[in-house]
């Protein structure tokens, strides 16, 4: 757990967004119209979001990415300063627009439709970074295939993270390199061809088994609400707590940020999961992907309430 004087470097790269979210009672029926009391805007993207929550922690964090010149990019900027969020190596580049998301969160069921504008020639500018520390934890996202390469192979001495949540060649090539490679069922389900039923452990285990076999480090299959799956000493299926969820927006992500904060502050592999479970389930009971990361006390408290941990 963080303490005083903590001296860890985190380093997140990838995809950054403003968000926009829209909570709906129930998900609008085409071509009518639909009147909301509120909404709700913030930043988003997985490396950010996961950085983001670093920064919340109290880690010592950096972030690599690019957004336009333009308001939504001054928006993300300054909520990354004001969290605490190295930006040395942040880009914000003239003439480009920085990626949106207007999110519509049907709070009756906990889910989320997203819609995305992306600027196809908004990308991370440089090829390598004369980084001045050696980070401890690096977590990418796939979206900048060619810093994230970069980052990985000159700090090897690093706890390694890919959030593989959709099928790109970058996600892919990027898989090898990272020391816990982290996939959503719906990716693990495209690559390996296994339609995975939670409640047969045979599913798991094949889909497991093939990408443990190309990817040849930590795996693990993130399953929403069930939890995750992965091999410590046997196969495991370690569940999440049970939760009312009102927006989904974000929880992997920050089911991502929460397992590097801990994985990198000496808790195991088997914990840090079961945390990072806690984490992602308490997100969902909240609207909007910044505005739901809980703080680590909570987090901490909630795992001693349940008794979670070994």
């Amino acid at each position: 757990m963080l303490i005083d004087g903590d001296t860890m470097r985190g380093l997140c790269i990838g995809n950054v967004s403003y968000d926009i979210t829209l909570p709906v009672a129930d998900f609008p029926i085409e071509n009518t119209k639909t009147r909301i009391k509120t909404k709700m805007e913030c930043g988003g993207g997985p490396a950010c979001n996961a950085a983001y929550l670093l920064a919340k922690w109290g880690l010592n964090t950096s972030f690599v990415g690019a957004v336009g010149d333009d308001y939504y990019g001054e928006k993300i900027e300054q909520e990354l300063k004001d969290i605490g969020i190295d930006l040395t190596y942040f880009e914000k580049q003239a003439n480009k627009q920085t990626t949106s998301s207007y999110i519509i969160a049907n709070t009756k069921k906990g889910s989320r439709t997203i819609l995305t504008n992306k600027d196809p020639n908004l990308s991370y500018s440089k090829k390598h970074l004369d980084i001045k520390f050696r980070p401890d934890v690096i977590l990418v996202d796939g979206e900048e295939l060619d810093i994230s390469k970069q980052c990985l192979l000159s700090n090897p001495q690093a706890i390694s993270i890919l959030d593989a949540g959709s099928i790109r060649p970058s996600t892919i090539e990027l898989g090898p390199l990272v020391t816990y490679f982290i996939c959503s069922k719906d990716f693990a389900e495209k690559y390996t061809n296994v339609k995975i039923d939670i409640n047969n452990l045979s599913t798991l285990i094949e889909a497991y088994n093939k990408l443990k076999k190309d990817f040849k480090n930590n795996v693990i299959i993130t399953l929403e609400e069930a939890g995750c799956f992965t091999k410590i000493n046997d196969y495991e299926l370690i569940p999440s707590i049970k939760v009312t969820p009102v927006d989904s927006t974000g929880a992997g992500d920050i089911f991502h940020g929460a397992f590097a904060y801990f994985i990198s502050h000496d808790y195991s592999l088997k914990d840090s999961l079961k945390l990072a479970n806690i984490t992602g389930a308490i997100s969902v009971t909240r609207i909007g992907s910044r505005y739901s990361i809980p703080t680590l006390e909570e987090i901490i408290n909630i795992a001693k309430e349940y008794d979670v941990l070994s």
